[in-house]
């Protein structure tokens, strides 16, 4: 799972300053199960209204489901790059090359 590469290599992004935070439109409750049953040490946020999906573009469809995407924010708040489509296992790594070179 994406989310279990990023919570073993938490200590790498926080030497960055890198602050990984995961958003989903399921209810707090939810997220908070979530984030307990693998224990990541990072924010799960609800997105309950769809505003920050929509915003970044991940809104895929009428239904309004989104697409498992994954954005890197530079530290002036835009978008420096986004990640449609990834391997798991590699990702936390990518990140972190692509953080190096902000």
């Amino acid at each position: 799972m994406e989310g279990n590469g990023f919570r073993d290599r938490i200590q790498d992004f926080n030497d960055k300053n890198c602050v990984i935070l995961g958003v989903s439109f399921d209810s707090n409750a939810d997220n908070k199960a979530f984030k307990d049953k693998f224990d990541f040490p990072y924010d799960l946020l609800t997105d309950g209204d769809k505003a920050a999906s929509t915003a970044y573009g991940v809104v895929t469809s009428d239904k309004g489901n989104a697409s498992r995407v994954s954005v890197l924010v530079a530290p002036d708040g835009s978008v420096a790059k986004a990640y449609e489509t990834v391997t798991p296992a590699e990702h936390p790594d990518q990140v972190l090359a692509d953080l190096a070179a902000l």
